[in-house]
């Protein structure tokens, strides 16, 4: 049964694969107008331009890429070679039909993407690293498929940094020596036009390099 009306709260809300594949479905037509525009959604174009100010480049993997927000932006800002990777199918089809993409991957990030080792020179997430989505136990994962020195422009709810474990994660990373040249700038999530009790919220976007 499709939801009348999916959110950011039910999104946050989310605690199994089958539920967020279940409201993203119900969510994907409506996404980019009925949240991004309506939110005024500012987080895949800063996002993207973190990446490309950091001398980012190609092949690229959009992670929880949704309908293609942030890999939009990519192509913008001149990054060509990039694939998209999300949990649903609905939102992939959404994605697709903006025509950005060389290949798009569904996956279950907790579980890794089913891509071959040295895959990438890049990775961007904007608005998956968060609470009721993806937590940090990802990282190392999708470090598999990183070229090295690869870089990576992540997306990282402030609210959740520390007590979803993401600081930890990456204190450990850097202490085995997995990664390095790591920044974690703050930025507003939602520009002035959002509405509701997050329109306030920041993400920390993490700047860093596989080793």
């Amino acid at each position: 049964m499709k939801r009348a009306n999916p959110d950011l709260q039910s999104a946050y809300a989310l605690d199994t694969p089958e539920g967020a594949k279940q409201l993203y479905a119900d969510w994907a037509e409506s996404y980019d107008q009925n949240f991004a525009a309506d939110q005024d959604y500012l987080l895949p174009e800063i996002t993207a331009r973190c990446f490309v100010n950091a001398s980012g480049r190609g092949p690229v993997l959009d992670i929880g890429a949704g309908t293609g927000l942030c890999g939009f932006w990519l192509t913008q800002l001149g990054i060509r070679t990039i694939d998209a990777t999300d949990i649903s199918p609905d939102m992939l089809e959404q994605a697709l039909r903006k025509d950005i993409y060389r290949d798009a991957i569904e996956a279950n990030l907790m579980q890794g993407v089913p891509m071959p080792r040295d895959s990438y020179a890049g990775f961007v997430s904007s608005g998956t690293f968060t609470h009721g989505h993806v937590g940090p136990d990802a990282i190392p994962l999708l470090l598999r498929i990183a070229r090295r020195d690869a870089l990576f422009s992540l997306s990282i709810n402030a609210r959740h940094f520390q007590d979803r474990g993401f600081a930890e994660m990456f204190d450990q990373l850097q202490s085995d020596r997995r990664i390095h040249n790591l920044s974690l700038p703050e930025h507003r999530i939602y520009g002035d036009r959002a509405t509701g009790p997050h329109r306030d919220d920041t993400a920390l976007i993490a700047l860093f390099r596989k080793t």
